[in-house]
């Protein structure tokens, strides 16, 4: 069989039997879009005017099928989403798959400025597809589609521009330094010159626990209508559904709103729209909509504490590069960046960067995925943050029992365990020596560590004890010898990193540096009393 011995065609009605085997030929039983083994569902897809749907035909019947879904994005983007590429097992390594991408990109390109693709990572075949058409990787999202028998899978991200998209793309998007790396990436794999501003500044928004919560019904739609920033100016958040498409609409893709109100009663001060999707128990952000600064953190942390109660393990939330504080709010709520997307969305007169976020309820265990060399690093650089995120609450309950951390809240405690990282180390390793420069105060998790002078051992510190922290913050050099003991887990935390969080959020600061002071005038009297004891 040669791809001149196949036709690519609409899909009409009397194929949908036909494309149902396909799936099912190929994933099983344990497919994680069941709908597709659904044959009403397939019918009205084909006849939906926002998805296009071909298949590969030869003289013995259909043996593939592919499609194109323009809702991907909100109507006004032009953006869609290149999905369900299937070849019957019988017929592959014969180009059908080949064929079928170069039609559906023909037709596509007509009605599309960017095109994404979010293959599987259970073998390469889709992957290498997308790399011969011109389709560049963009991003790594983990764990994003789960199986009926609970496991889940990750998702390798890829996307083309077509038309203008690139003429109207917004020059100098800003990042925070934790997508910056990413970010660098996928432009030099779209041929883009990185023209990225790295905002170390940004200040996230306020804790504030003067709201509310309660769930969006058909009557408060008027009232959040009525809100322009985040609906109309000042767009931070992008989805593929928005309040004012209709109640039916929303409810017809499954969309639900939290709304904050100011007091118990008071007006409302913004929503948070979002997608669920119990089958993959996962959710989507489509929209944030708020009168002020006052609202955004306290909308998010209401929607992760939703997702918590119903069970879901993936959240994902497309952040506007012109929002590095959406951004820097979300990575103190523990969001990591998984893709950057050049030019997804079109917002008043241009199209703007996107940083696709994305925060796991679940252990970040991916297994082993199969990907080409191109998405490998770019899976890498995913992945890091969340393997360190996971000793997170570990970390957190060290540090509630640190003195320099006391008085913290919990929501700044976290703040200031994000910052830290995990070290594994074996007996009779260096933390640090006598006369090193005191950038970094170390946190003790498990075993013991011996503080020594030249005169030998002073002291030694256990699970919970901090090493280095009066050193680091004053900026003297260190005056010991730190060695392990035993098989250690420590965390440190770097001054820079302290400094910054100090700068962005200066009520802790005021925590850390009382309780410095009385750390040091205990440690005074300590010494005041030794002296006295050998007069």
């Amino acid at each position: 069989m040669t791809a001149d011995a196949v036709i690519v065609r609409h899909a009409v009605e009397a194929d949908v039997t036909s494309i149902r085997d396909i799936f099912l030929a190929i994933y099983g039983e344990d497919y994680p879009y069941q709908q597709f083994y659904d044959t009403t569902w397939l019918k009205k897809s084909i006849f939906n005017d926002e998805v296009l749907t071909l298949v590969a035909e030869t003289a013995d019947g259909v043996v593939g099928t592919a499609s194109v879904v323009f809702s991907a994005g909100a109507r006004s983007d032009f953006v869609g989403e290149f999905g369900r590429l299937a070849v019957h097992p019988d017929v592959r390594g014969h180009g059908i798959g080949r064929t079928l991408m170069e039609h559906r990109i023909a037709f596509a390109k007509r009605r599309l400025h960017a095109g994404i693709i979010e293959n599987r990572t259970v073998h390469p075949y889709s992957q290498k597809i997308a790399l011969r058409h011109n389709f560049a990787t963009v991003g790594f999202l983990p764990l994003k589609h789960k199986f009926s028998d609970g496991t889940r899978e990750s998702i390798a991200m890829f996307l083309r521009h077509f038309g203008p998209a690139l003429e109207l793309r917004s020059n100098h998007p800003r990042v925070v330094p934790e997508a910056h790396t990413l970010a660098h990436m996928a432009l030099t794999n779209c041929g883009l010159k990185d023209d990225i501003i790295v905002d170390d500044g940004a200040l996230p928004y306020p804790h504030d626990e003067h709201f509310s919560v309660a769930r969006f019904e058909a009557d408060s739609m008027a009232s959040l209508l009525r809100i322009e920033r985040g609906r109309i100016h000042h767009r931070e958040i992008f989805g593929p559904v928005r309040l004012h498409y209709g109640f039916f609409k929303l409810e017809d893709r499954n969309a639900s709103y939290l709304i904050a109100r100011d007091g118990k009663e008071g007006p409302m001060v913004g929503a948070i729209g979002y997608l669920y999707d119990d089958f993959e128990k996962g959710i989507r952000v489509s929209e944030l909509i708020t009168r002020s600064d006052r609202a955004p953190r306290f909308l998010f942390e209401q929607l992760v504490e939703e997702a918590r109660n119903l069970g879901v393990e993936y959240i994902e939330v497309d952040v506007s590069t012109n929002a590095p504080r959406m951004q820097r709010t979300l990575v103190e709520l523990g969001f990591n960046p998984c893709a950057y997307v050049p030019a997804l969305v079109f917002d008043e007169v241009e199209r703007i960067d996107v940083v696709k976020m994305i925060r796991l309820l679940v252990k970040p265990d991916i297994g082993e995925p199969v990907l080409v060399e191109e998405m490998r690093g770019i899976a890498e650089v995913v992945m890091a943050p969340f393997r360190d995120q996971w000793v997170l609450p570990e970390v957190e309950d060290a540090l509630d029992n640190v003195h320099l951390f006391n008085g913290l809240r919990p929501e700044q405690r976290r703040i200031v365990a994000a910052l830290a990282e995990l070290h594994a180390l074996d007996a009779g390793q260096t933390l640090f020596a006598e006369g090193e420069p005191a950038d970094q105060m170390y946190v003790i998790l498990d075993g013991e560590v011996s503080v020594r002078t030249c005169g030998g051992e002073v002291g030694t510190v256990g699970v919970g004890d901090s090493l280095g922290e009066i050193s680091m913050l004053i900026g003297d050099p260190h005056s010991a010898v730190a060695l392990t003991k035993s098989s250690s887990k420590v965390v440190s935390l770097s001054k820079s990193d302290l400094q910054r969080v100090i700068r962005r959020h200066p009520d802790i600061g005021l925590v850390l540096y009382r309780n410095l002071a009385v750390g040091l005038g205990g440690k005074l009297r300590g010494l005041n009393a030794a002296i006295s004891e050998q007069l």
